[in-house]
């Protein structure tokens, strides 16, 4: 909704910054499942110099089947025996416990930062192995290791590729004295949040690259609008874009090679296309209305947008080679801000009715439309790369929050940050 609005420009010198780590975001699950899998998840062996590891990895592994709301994980305290392989499983007592699945490994030190983890999966009904494998690691990879490690379980488990591996961009700003916004990266659990732009004016629309390597986002400095992408790895950055009035709502093309984007400087805002290598804009839609908040469709063939020409917020798409923009959105009275699933299937979107913008899901074949959020403001939906879960921003107390449903909007969780107001969304595809 900030984004179709008017944007108000004023800047102060943005500061960048590698180094600074925030406060990690809490996740609280408040809905799950009816039905989930019980799952044990024994406590790694480990052989080393120290007392412990690094990092739990079975700890680690633990959290992220639980938050995904489809296991439920058996107590430590509850477990009769901690075989950490699978030649010391006896069978008979996990299934005693209504265990289904068993997770068993160690974690054993090569050189100083240098660790060995082995895992198995085990099916306590069958009394099979499902899954085996040995990874080399050093200490600073190791909670990375441990998603990795978690994707493999859940999509041998669920046939569905997991996400605990990727990451999640976003916004938070504090109030004061002295105001700051930050743009943070962090893994999908939240945690190794990272601030690499700080600013004492707003930041907007951060967008991944399809490789997962840059991002594009909207900046206030020097008193006006600009659209940077940065390098992740690196922090370079460039300004592609700082017209007078509106530079706004950035979105990458499927190959990377090009951005959507609101531009204002004719006029009217609206959607241009920027040729990254050739360093050239072309103008898609040019209408007497606002038009805004860009996506492009999975398979490049077309464009998503905002518009008010036909009176209110309605998305249209309009075909990226020419061609007349159609109407796809005519329920309630504000559709605004749409997504397409990595799939193509759905279009989520900020859909107003009755001065209250929740988040909801339109199927793209049918048109049919679902709500699933329950909030007053929520906004910014984001899909994870496998299609199963949506981020979205909305009103968490005095603070603005991140929450999470699945598209079936059966599961939900909320992140909440100490840091102030957390907003702008964004959840990076698996090439990283």
């Amino acid at each position: 909704m900030k984004k179709f609005i008017a944007i108000l420009v004023s800047g102060m010198l943005l500061m960048v910054s590698f180094t600074s780590i925030a406060s990690r975001l809490t996740i609280e699950i408040t809905q799950g499942e009816q039905t989930t899998t019980p799952v044990a998840i024994v406590p790694f062996g480990w052989q080393g110099t120290e007392l412990e590891p690094p990092h739990d990895i079975s700890r680690i592994i633990e959290a992220n089947l639980k938050r995904s709301g489809r296991f439920t994980a058996l107590n430590r305290q509850d477990m009769l025996t901690r075989p950490t392989s699978g030649a010391g499983v006896n069978f008979r007592n996990w299934r005693l416990l209504n265990v289904d699945y068993l997770v068993v490994g160690k974690v054993r030190e090569t050189a100083q930062d240098e660790y060995v983890v082995q895992v198995q999966l085990i099916n306590i009904l069958s009394e099979k192995q499902l899954v085996g494998f040995s990874y080399p690691a050093n200490g600073k990879i190791l909670r990375r290791l441990a998603n990795h490690i978690t994707d493999l379980i859940y999509e041998k488990l669920t046939g569905e590729r997991g996400t605990f591996n990727t990451r999640i961009a976003y916004v938070t700003s504090t109030d004061g004295k002295e105001p700051a916004y930050h743009l943070y990266v962090a893994d999908a659990d939240g945690y190794n949040a990272q601030s690499i732009v700080r600013s004492a004016e707003p930041i907007m629309s951060p967008a991944w690259s399809p490789d997962g390597q840059r991002l594009a986002y909207v900046s206030f400095e020097n008193r006006r609008s600009r659209i940077y992408i940065q390098s992740i790895l690196t922090g370079q950055r460039e300004s592609i874009s700082s017209f007078k009035g509106i530079n706004g709502a950035p979105s990458w093309s499927p190959d990377g090679r090009k951005l959507a984007l609101t531009l204002s400087h004719e006029g009217n805002p609206d959607i241009y296309i920027f040729d990254i290598n050739a360093r050239k804009f072309s103008q898609l839609t040019n209408s007497a209305a606002i038009d805004t908040e860009p996506e492009w469709s999975p398979d490049g063939k077309h464009v998503l947008f905002t518009s008010d020409r036909g009176g209110k917020p309605q998305l249209y798409k309009i075909p990226l080679f020419g061609g007349q923009a159609v109407r796809i959105t005519y329920e309630g009275d504000y559709n605004a801000g749409g997504v397409y699933s990595p799939d193509g299937r759905y279009i989520a979107m900020v859909h107003g009715r009755d001065k209250r913008y929740r988040i909801a899901l339109l199927e793209a074949d049918t048109g049919r439309l679902q709500i699933l959020t329950d909030g007053f403001l929520d906004e910014a939906p984001s899909f994870a790369p496998n299609g199963r879960i949506l981020l979205y921003a909305t009103a968490g107390g005095n603070n603005g929050v991140l929450s999470a449903v699945s598209v079936d909007g059966r599961y939900q969780q909320r992140l909440a940050s100490q840091d102030g107001d957390v907003r702008e969304p964004a959840w990076s595809p698996y090439n990283q």
